[in-house]
């Protein structure tokens, strides 16, 4: 198993109080549970969307980012989730983590000072350099997705619909 690696948090005080400090609900969780830091409880409404704070800031290595992750129990149970899918901090930002929350539900959702609300997932992020080309090397894949692979074992089961309506399938050829 790889030795973890050290990753810096603070953990901001606002009247007197400061958050817990993220924690793994497992021995087997590959990411740490995020706290909403709140004076007093939030009500988000159905079609809202806020930035419900956390209390915490990181400080990740060069090479390092961290990625925000919804909670699955939480979108499934209410339909809060997170509004762009997952929040990424890249290494060099300082400020609070801020969690982007919409209610996709048809009711209230009460958001409480030290709800789980969220996920933090810190991973290796290598530089990359972006280099370009004349073409691509083929794959078996090619340019299929949006569910290009089906939802079986079947390819028939691919569904050329997926595409019409942006005539994507038409204009699009790499």
């Amino acid at each position: 198993m790889p030795r973890p690696a050290d990753i810096g948090l603070l953990r901001l005080t606002r009247e007197g109080r400061r958050p817990p400090v993220p924690a793994f609900a497992t021995a087997g969780a590959a990411a740490a549970d995020l706290t909403a830091f709140l004076p007093g409880p939030l009500v988000l409404r159905p079609g809202e969307r806020m930035a419900v704070p956390t209390g915490i800031a990181l400080q990740l290595p060069p090479g390092w980012c961290a990625l925000v992750m919804a909670r699955s129990g939480l979108s499934l149970r209410s339909g809060v989730a997170l509004c762009n899918g997952v929040g990424l901090i890249d290494s060099d930002y300082r400020g609070e983590i801020l969690v982007a929350l919409e209610n996709r539900g048809s009711r209230d959702f009460v958001i409480e000072d030290g709800m789980r609300v969220a996920q933090l997932l810190c991973l290796p992020a290598p530089p990359v350099r972006l280099v370009e080309k004349d073409a691509l090397d083929p794959t078996a894949r090619g340019a299929g997705g949006f569910g290009s692979t089906g939802l079986g074992t079947a390819p028939e089961e691919n569904d050329p619909e997926l595409y019409k309506s942006a005539e994507i399938r038409k204009n699009h050829s790499v």
